[in-house]
This record gives C-alpha cells, sequence and structure tokens, in this order.
C-alpha cells in the first residue's frame, strides 16, 4: 500500500515537472527592453558591397574584402532582425552571435542550437547601415551547399 502510494506520487512529479519544462522551452523568447528599431524599408536599397557572411551554426561570419573599414553600424538579417556591430576592419573578419539579433518587439532571432524549440531561421538577407538615418547596403549571403 505505501509502495503504490510511493509509486503514484512519484508519477504525478514527473507528470508535473514534465508540463513545467515544456511550458518553460515554449515561452516566446522576447524582451521588450532589448528592442531595436523597426526595420527601415525608406532606406533600403538594391547597392551591395564585397563583403561575404557565411553562417557557423549559431553564429555568422562577416569578411570584409574591401579595403574600406567601418563603425558604429547596425547589422540587419531578413529585414527584420539587428544588432549592433562597434567595428569591421578592412580585410577582417568578425563574428556574430545570432542570438543577439532583436527585432522592433524585442524577439530574438531564432538562432537553433542544441536545445532549440523551433527549427532555425534562415539567414537569407543581410545588410549594413553605418548611422540612423544612412541608407542600407546589403552584403553577400553565402548559403552552404548540400552536403555541408
Amino acid at each position: 500500500m505505501i509502495l503504490n502510494f510511493t509509486i503514484r506520487m512519484a508519477v504525478l512529479l514527473l507528470v508535473l515537472l514534465s508540463s513545467l519544462s515544456m511550458s518553460a522551452c515554449n515561452r516566446p523568447n522576447f524582451d521588450p527592453k532589448l528592442a531595436m528599431p523597426p526595420y527601415p524599408y525608406e532606406l533600403h536599397t538594391t547597392n551591395v558591397i564585397p563583403i561575404q557572411v557565411f553562417r557557423d551554426g549559431t553564429h555568422i561570419e562577416i569578411v570584409n574584402s574591401t579595403d574600406n573599414s567601418w563603425s558604429d553600424l547596425t547589422v540587419w538579417i531578413n529585414q527584420r532582425f539587428a544588432a549592433k556591430l562597434s567595428q569591421l576592419p578592412a580585410g577582417q573578419r568578425v563574428s556574430m552571435n545570432l542570438f543577439d539579433f532583436r527585432d522592433d518587439l524585442g524577439e530574438q532571432f531564432r538562432a537553433g542550437g542544441l536545445l532549440r524549440t523551433r527549427p532555425a531561421a534562415k539567414v537569407e538577407l543581410v545588410e549594413l547601415q553605418s548611422g540612423l538615418e544612412q541608407p542600407l547596403v546589403g552584403l553577400i549571403s553565402v548559403m552552404p551547399g548540400k552536403g555541408q
């Protein structure tokens, strides 16, 4: 009788912990305090500069193959998510964590990773903005081929 009660309590505790952990995982990943400005559609251009962007798991690598250095940048992904980048030196490579990118509501970019609960979002359009009222310029987003 005592053993039966103990098993029931253990099962109840397991169900309770499982439901709590599942609800925690499905919680929206946003924080309004970390919101970025909305995407400036009026500043969008079709200009592209020879700076390549490679996705490496939950990071992007930005390779500045130009002879221009950039500073105080906003990097935009998919016309929605943005993150600040202090320096992009000429001829250098910079790594950015995709979890640092936020939209105008504070929602975090779905970067993926080991414990993800939703599929990772694709990095399709990457743009740089060098000032608040400056036009955006596109970067060359290098998509991995099959088998990579």
